[in-house]
């Protein structure tokens, strides 16, 4: 029993120490190619939306996606997405307005991803009329990044409410 304790010790102390040992830190997930994807997919949209092709924009949305644009009511799935931006198109369309990319940031956690930037809107004569910022939030679904949620703002007030004229 003597010889036997010695040993017990030794052991008890190797897997004392083992279990204190530090483990090498988990290697880092490259996720530049998902990032460069979530731009190119806005790029996408941008090119889209100046050129009127709706179609295009549409098939970047998942079809239970959630579109929530400024001063206008929110666009559940894609039939309702693809109504609102017939709709923004051929307005921006038909006031010589183009969307200009600005910087932007994304990052990618496992299968969801996201992207958030800048935009200026500018007139045929290149002057800006309106500048904001965008957050998506994508989906990745079978290796194609899809847009879940997708929001945007003016950084601009609201023009003033119409006056009343007073009886």
């Amino acid at each position: 029993m003597r010889t036997l304790r010695p040993v017990l010790l030794v052991v008890g102390t190797v897997f004392a120490l083992s279990a204190c040992r530090q483990t090498p830190a988990a290697s880092a997930v490259d996720t530049a190619g998902d990032e460069a994807a979530l731009k190119a997919a806005t790029a996408t949209w941008i090119e889209s939306y100046n050129a009127g092709d709706v179609e295009k924009m549409v098939g970047l949305y998942a079809e239970d996606a959630v579109l929530m644009p400024p001063h206008a009511p929110v666009a559940n799935g894609t039939a309702a997405i693809r109504t609102f931006l017939t709709a923004e198109t051929a307005g921006a369309k038909a006031a010589g307005v183009k969307l200009v990319p600005g910087t932007s940031t994304a990052g990618v956690a496992g299968d969801t991803g996201w992207e958030s930037g800048s935009y200026t809107v500018t007139d045929a004569s290149g002057a800006t009329v309106d500048s904001g910022s965008y957050l998506s939030v994508s989906h990745k679904s079978n290796g194609k990044w899809l847009y879940h949620r997708d929001t945007w703002n003016s950084d601009r007030p609201l023009p003033p409410p119409p006056t009343v004229e007073k009886k």
